[in-house]
């Protein structure tokens, strides 16, 4: 029986899945990443010799490292695949269209997944929102555009299939024979939180699942905003964000700009911070500052010429990652001329994302609310993602369905997983 791939290209990170011989598994598809089932959605050019080289996950975030700003960086190009204005792209003088740009990544995807099981792979099952857009033209570009990106890609047989529903698709699985239930599915992303309410049933439901959708709902919250709300409170003032210095023509004081001070808050954006004019005015601010806010622009000075945005928040989300199962955690980062070691308690965190966690909280009764359904008549509440397991956020959940409700799978492949699953489903 001919395998056939279960692909969940995320916003943020992306997975593979394999269905042989009704067997779905996960593949290591990331070699480097310390998640190497798990692929970052980013793509990063660089021009080598008058030739256009493409990196596509850890591979991409390495070379984005060591080369920063004289590359062309590129994340959440899914979000683009319902902006009907995106026509292209011109990188180094060639135009790419967003079904080339994520054919990249998925063909990425396709050739490594095909290294490991040592056969050819023409079938895949791969995931999509249950909307792009509420507008229906934008809609069917988004689907048109997905499916034209994944034959480029070198599949020739492609089947779609909602996230939600393969998110859920394990936990359907393991119902008792012939029973329905109502399920609410929680997934949360580095950039996004979405929840859709569905009905599930064992045998699984076939065909078109789109009946089984009772409402979708979801914010632009996600697991990168919590990281930065660690860098605006704890670790920002190592890189001068508080420094204020007299004015060289008045007795005004001035700091960082705004506009600064909102990339440094966001580790792909710090490279746009070497413009000329940018790193002037930090100069500037340097020539009045006293010896000790020089010393912390001078650190900002070298994030920037270093571009280690990207290793310095890692070590925050490792940080945030321990505050799910402990009490306390310490940022620690000491490279670059650099030492840091701030320590955030849980209390100071969830003080920190508790406005943000509160609009999670309204979506969540809105969907329930956009359903029909009350939380009595809820089943189960499936939750995947690394943000779920913020005792915050998941608060929001156990005060409605207690903690016995709450069904949880691998943080980042859960969806992977149920396409896998789906896929045996099309092989049978």
């Amino acid at each position: 029986m001919s395998p056939i791939f279960g692909i969940d290209f995320g916003t943020s990170n992306s997975a593979l899945a394999v269905s042989v011989d009704n067997q779905v598994k996960l593949l290591d598809i990331d070699p480097g990443n310390p998640l190497s089932n798990s692929l970052k959605s980013i793509l990063y050019f660089m021009k080598e010799e008058g030739q256009n080289l493409s990196f596509v996950g850890y591979e991409g975030v390495k070379q984005y490292i060591d080369n920063g700003a004289e590359g062309r960086y590129m994340q959440s190009i899914k979000s683009f695949l319902s902006d009907i204005s995106f026509q292209k792209t011109n990188v180094y003088g060639k135009n790419y269209t967003i079904e080339e740009l994520i054919a990249y990544l998925l063909k990425t995807m396709k050739e490594r997944g095909e290294k490991i099981i040592g056969r050819d792979v023409d079938q895949v099952v791969l995931g999509r929102p249950v909307v792009f857009s509420t507008d229906g033209e934008r809609e069917r570009t988004a689907t048109q555009r997905l499916i034209k990106a994944a034959r480029l890609a070198g599949f020739k047989e492609i089947a779609l299939q909602m996230e939600p529903v393969a998110a859920a698709r394990a936990y359907e699985n393991s119902l008792p024979s012939n029973q329905e239930q109502i399920v609410l599915v929680g997934d949360f992303g580095a950039g996004s939180s979405d929840f859709t309410v569905l009905r599930v049933g064992n045998p699984p439901h076939a065909g078109d699942r789109e009946k089984d959708i009772l409402s979708v709902g979801g914010l632009y919250i996600g697991g990168d905003d919590f990281d930065s709300l660690i860098m605006r409170h704890k670790v920002a003032k190592h890189y001068g964000t508080d420094v204020k210095v007299k004015s060289m023509f008045s007795d005004n004081l001035t700091g960082l700009s705004p506009l600064v001070l909102s990339h440094l808050m966001q580790w792909h954006r710090i490279p746009w911070l070497r413009r000329p004019r940018t790193l002037g005015n930090i100069k500037e601010l340097k020539v009045c500052a006293s010896l000790r806010d020089k010393r912390l622009l001078e650190n900002l000075e070298r994030l920037i010429q270093d571009n280690y945005g990207y290793l310095l928040f890692r070590s925050i989300e490792s940080a945030k990652c321990r505050l799910s199962a402990h009490e306390d955690a310490t940022v620690v980062f000491k490279d670059y001329g650099i030492a840091i070691e701030e320590s955030v308690t849980r209390t100071e965190f969830e003080d920190m994302i508790r406005a943000l966690v509160v609009k999670i909280d309204a979506c969540v009764a809105d969907t329930l609310v956009n359903a029909g359904v009350g939380p009595e008549q809820v089943n189960a509440v499936f939750l995947t993602g690394g943000s779920s397991y913020i005792p915050l956020i998941r608060a929001i959940f156990q005060s409605r369905w207690g903690a016995d409700k709450i069904k949880t799978s691998d943080a980042f492949t859960s969806v992977a997983y149920g396409l896998g699953l789906e896929a045996s489903l099309m092989a049978s």
